[in-house]
């Protein structure tokens, strides 16, 4: 397998894209050798699928589509970048505020620290915006069959 992958898919500012989007990142990962039953398959859909929510519910209209990337560096990290053309960084809540949404960004910064990761905003040269995750690339051991 290459040391090196890329993968890109770009979707319209639909809710019906965050499905797509998990699914989309799901099989690229598959086929990079992450099983997508395993703990961290669960996680990265988890990741996407907020990221995913936060380009299509809070850029009002203002991007029409937008681009999952994935880059893998062979047992080194794992790049996840979702893109949109709405020029507003994430905000982050306050502990205390009470609202029933709003917290897709708590999630992700903590699901990625809790990884071992990181996570960056920052702006793209066409005036929106790249929210990336970078994780430790790490492929579970498949059990040796017992002979």
């Amino acid at each position: 397998m290459a040391d090196h992958q890329e993968a890109s898919v770009t979707l319209p500012s639909d809710p019906a894209s965050v499905h797509a989007a998990r699914t989309y990142v799901t099989d690229v990962l598959a086929e990079w050798g992450l099983p997508s039953g395993s703990e961290a398959a669960d996680t990265v859909r988890l990741i996407v699928s907020e990221l995913a929510t936060n380009a299509v519910q809070h850029t009002f209209g203002q991007s029409p589509t937008f681009t999952v990337d994935i880059a893998l560096d062979r047992d080194e990290q794992l790049r996840i970048g979702v893109t949109d053309s709405h020029p507003r960084f994430p905000k982050r809540l306050p502990a205390a505020v009470q609202q029933d949404n709003g917290r897709g960004m708590v999630i992700v910064r903590w699901l990625t620290v809790e990884c071992g990761g990181k996570l960056t905003v920052r702006p793209t040269r066409e005036g929106g915006k790249t929210v990336s995750i970078m994780l430790p690339w790490t492929v579970p051991v498949a059990p040796v069959p017992a002979d």
